[in-house]
């Protein structure tokens, strides 16, 4: 028997219920892991709320895409993996807030010995979406500059980095006064907390007048109008969450050619992860020798019991974490 966190209806953090679940054997193309650590997304809060990009799954769900452990059983047509191995994967489909799961093996990845399970727990899905984002888009150079909002949130502790690893310069916003010295230590040039301030006339004032090659906007509808006057002539805009509570407004196209002939993307990461086994694998490899490295540490800044899982949504939700947020089975 195996323990899981499930709702069994949409709503706050307290739907969330600490459940017994049968747990069988794993079938062709899985493994069966005993897992660790689990991370926690913001993706996670959305699917509790009832937001889905598609059909939203039958209830009760079993939230989160990510997780870390030791193979406890494999399925037939299964290679690459073993009984007793230590892996971890992200990017699955709902059902990681658990002491065992199913999983297909195709997204679970071995661990080398210098990552610990609760370092990939918190590392994989905000790894290979800050990977994708800066990877993938949009040909950047060193040099460039980009902004990128949430700078101390999950996916900015690992972006950031990367970006000066790449020997980008970076604007990073934060949400709060407290935050900025965490952008700073995260490697942020310039830090804007953006309640308080006008950051398109900072990015503006940062760059020469000029604006950044791209803006990536996870907050959403607080942040999309002065995300988007941030960007430069033929820049982009990249826009993957809406933390704020709400997705980016309705866009008028003409806005985008008065503002400089600029692009715009809502990128879902099945298109530059999930679907391509080549592009996952290479940017997998890549993640995880930057944190072996020590290139890119991992802000393990909340722990959470797996029972205390809708203390973790909960705080989320008012701000009060900052890089990655696990939860210890």
């Amino acid at each position: 028997m195996a323990r899981a966190i499930r709702f069994h209806e949409f709503g706050g953090p307290e739907v969330l219920k600490l459940d017994d679940v049968d747990m069988p054997r794993p079938g062709p193309g899985e493994v069966q892991i005993r897992q660790a650590a689990v991370g926690v997304n913001f993706a996670d809060i959305a699917v509790r709320r009832g937001i889905f990009r598609v059909a939203p799954p039958p209830l009760p769900v079993c939230p989160g895409s990510e997780a870390a452990g030791i193979v406890e059983a494999v399925g037939t047509r299964v290679a690459h993996l073993r009984p007793g191995d230590r892996v971890a994967y992200g990017g699955s489909a709902p059902g990681a807030y658990a002491s065992e799961r199913n999983v297909p093996a195709d997204i679970v990845v071995r661990l080398p010995d210098a990552i610990g399970f609760e370092t990939a727990a918190g590392m994989m899905s905000a790894g290979l979406t800050a990977a994708f984002l800066l990877r993938r888009m949009w040909p950047l150079k060193a040099g460039d500059t980009i902004l990128f909002t949430a700078a101390a949130g999950r996916v900015g502790h690992i972006a950031v980095q990367w970006a000066k690893a790449l020997g980008l310069t970076v604007i990073g916003t934060v949400g709060s006064e407290k935050k900025v010295e965490i952008a700073k230590a995260l490697g942020c040039d310039h830090v804007i907390v953006y309640p308080t301030a006008d950051v398109s006339a900072r990015v503006r004032e940062l760059t020469g007048g000029a604006g950044v090659a791209v803006a990536y906007d996870s907050v959403g509808a607080e942040t999309f109008a002065s995300s988007l006057k941030s960007v430069r002539r033929r820049g982009l805009l990249v826009c993957f969450g809406g933390t704020s509570g709400g997705l980016p407004p309705p866009l008028n196209l003409m806005e985008l050619g008065s503002n400089g002939s600029l692009f715009v993307s809502m990128p879902a990461y099945a298109d530059y992860v999930g679907s391509d086994p080549v592009a996952r694998a290479q940017l997998t490899a890549e993640l995880m020798d930057h944190v072996a490295s020590g290139r890119i540490k991992i802000g393990l800044n909340h722990k959470y019991a797996l029972a205390d899982a809708a203390k973790a949504h909960s705080d989320i939700e008012n701000r009060l974490t900052t890089g990655s947020v696990v939860l210890l089975v």
